[in-house]
């Protein structure tokens, strides 16, 4: 016997509008206003503003250091969400805990607290330079910067798919004589897949935007150390606005592009799951 859906009523009509209107002021109309803005100018305005040498050194640094902490934090995130979840040891709430700090932390500060380690007159960064290795002012600080600020995704995306892992599949194989390494890439990596990947892919976005871990420890130095946020910032400063615009365009589209990827590939993992 067929139910006949209702018609939605005036409460949940309202409270459809009110979710829209609210995403449209706080996320729609912003993305229009900067999209209008940087593209008032024509295309080949837009253009000549991202392609100018330091524009360009800037967005390359930004892509370069972004990927290079996704790679780190893939492997390293991956990891310590495989030691939260499989082993038992003391303090283990403490560290599950300290995850999620650099969440409530402000970005400023955290550049702050990596001077004060990593800086010139600190002593790790007094060995480290001794190696001939500058962290602070230099690259390396701003690989360690988007580390500490993004850490949490790849952890908390990969967490709960461990946590709800059966280990019969991973019994069964060992039983039948495959190594851990084996049983690892073979049957539990595919699973923890789309979850890395979604840790990687808000890491990546995530890196592109940031600011005030960014301009403490690279120290804004044009062609060297300067990235698209802090680039972006000092255009505005300058008054130029249209290529300020131009760039934080480049860096909204570069986000959106790696979060519908991203969406892709979450759509066919779901797809397979269902076929199997």
């Amino acid at each position: 016997m067929s139910r006949t859906r209702k018609p939605p009523g005036y409460g949940s009509l309202s409270l459809r509008g009110a979710a829209l209107l609210y995403v449209g002021l706080l996320i729609v109309l912003p993305v229009i206003a900067i999209s209008s803005r940087a593209l008032g100018g024509g295309i080949t305005s837009l253009w000549t503003q991202i392609t100018s040498p330091q524009a360009m050194a800037a967005l390359k640094l930004t892509l370069l250091m972004a990927f290079i902490m996704v790679l780190i934090n893939v492997v390293t995130g991956t990891a310590m969400a495989w030691v939260l979840v499989r082993y038992r040891f003391p303090l283990k709430k403490v560290i599950n805990a300290m995850i999620d700090i650099p969440f409530a932390i402000p970005t400023v500060v955290t550049g702050i607290m990596l001077v004060v380690l990593y800086g010139p007159r600190s002593i790790l960064g007094t060995l480290f330079s001794r190696m001939g290795v500058e962290i602070i002012f230099d690259k390396p600080g701003i690989v360690l910067a988007l580390l500490f600020v993004t850490f949490p995704f790849v952890v908390r995306s990969v967490q709960p798919v461990l946590m709800e892992m059966e280990p019969d599949m991973e019994e069964a194989a060992q039983t039948l004589g495959a190594s851990r390494s084996v049983t690892f890439f073979r049957i539990v990596l595919p699973t923890l897949l789309p979850a890395i990947l979604t840790g990687a892919a808000l890491s990546f976005s995530r890196a592109l935007g940031e600011f005030g871990s960014v301009v403490i420890v690279a120290g804004n130095i044009p062609l060297k150390t300067q990235t698209a946020p802090v680039y972006v910032f000092g255009e505005i400063e300058s008054g130029n606005v249209q290529s300020a615009m131009g760039v934080s365009l480049f860096l909204l589209f570069s986000s959106f592009l790696v979060l519908v990827m991203l969406k892709l590939i979450q759509n066919r993992s779901q797809r397979h799951v269902e076929s199997t």
